[in-house]
């Protein structure tokens, strides 16, 4: 994997949304946070455009995203939210010249499209909380974010989970959001995932759809070659008048139970306060024990 320059004081950081539309508290909650860094935040020519939920139309979205790719000055960017609309734009984008400059760009959720689309070409990037989140995400959300884009080391240790399958792997880091990955199925953005550590998170989901894109990647497949799973927040999940029977961890136990890698539950990552950096494309190694579980990069 290619890795972007690490940043350093006085670097611009491009905020644009490629899905739902903005307001001004967000930029302001960019501008605290990156400047307090030493960094400068550089709006999107487009960044309040409006079109229903989107951030204006898919061409006025394309063109921020393409323009901060292309942009030799700016150092990073940021999406401002998720929502829905990344995948409308992202076969429009050229990436010629990032790949002779690539940049971090950071971002979750519906951002996980892009992270798919990176991890097809060979270029890391950075699974992490994004401005709309900035005022509610704890100290070391934002903390990890920072570490991530200077450079400085990753690692994590978090609590053993009942559901936990003890091991070690390691191997190059891919995923994101869930029902992301689900969407990409079939597509020229979904990564291979032949060796590498699969994370997943998600958000206000019906139980049964967890089930339904569970069963699909294990179909497809993906799960086959995996060499570890890590599980983040399943937040705020929904069900049905006549229940599921079983939460979105026991869904997905139930789904891997067949496999010989590690898995880990209840990462600190994903629609939580607590949304620690990842940086996607790096090669991990997860150790996975009764006592304590670690993931380092």
């Amino acid at each position: 994997m290619k890795q972007p320059a690490y940043l350093t004081s006085g670097d611009r950081v491009a905020l644009i949304s490629t899905a739902r539309k903005i307001d001004q508290r967000i930029v302001d909650s960019a501008v605290k946070t990156f400047s307090s860094w030493g960094l400068e935040i550089v709006p999107g020519k487009h960044l309040f455009a409006e079109e229903d939920q989107f951030a204006g139309s898919d061409e006025l979205r394309m063109q921020d995203f393409q323009s901060a790719l292309d942009d030799p000055s700016i150092s990073a960017i940021i999406c401002a939210r998720g929502g829905y609309g990344t995948v409308r734009i992202v076969d429009g984008i050229s990436w010629k010249n990032f790949l002779e400059l690539p940049k971090w760009v950071i971002g979750y959720s519906d951002v996980t499209v892009l992270h798919g689309q990176l991890q097809v070409l060979g270029v890391e990037s950075i699974h992490a909380s994004m401005p709309v989140n900035f005022p509610s995400n704890s100290l070391e959300s934002l903390e990890t974010l920072r570490a991530a884009l200077f450079g400085e080391s990753l690692g994590y240790s978090f609590a053993p989970h009942d559901f936990n399958k003890n091991g070690t792997a390691k191997g190059e880091l891919i995923g994101g959001n869930l029902s992301i990955l689900y969407s990409l199925n079939g597509t020229s953005s979904f990564p291979d995932t032949h060796g590498r550590i699969l994370f997943i998170e998600d958000l206000d989901e019906y139980l049964y759809h967890i089930d339904r894109m569970m069963m699909t990647l294990k179909r497809a497949g993906y799960f086959e070659q995996l060499s570890g799973v890590v599980v983040g927040g399943m937040s705020d999940m929904n069900d049905n008048e006549v229940p599921f029977g079983k939460t979105a961890n026991e869904i997905i136990r139930n789904n891997l139970s067949e496999y010989s890698f590690p898995v880990c539950y209840g990462f600190p990552a994903g629609h939580l306060d607590d949304n620690r950096a990842l940086i996607m494309g790096r090669e991990v190694v997860l150790s996975i024990g009764s006592k304590e579980s670690t993931l380092f990069f």
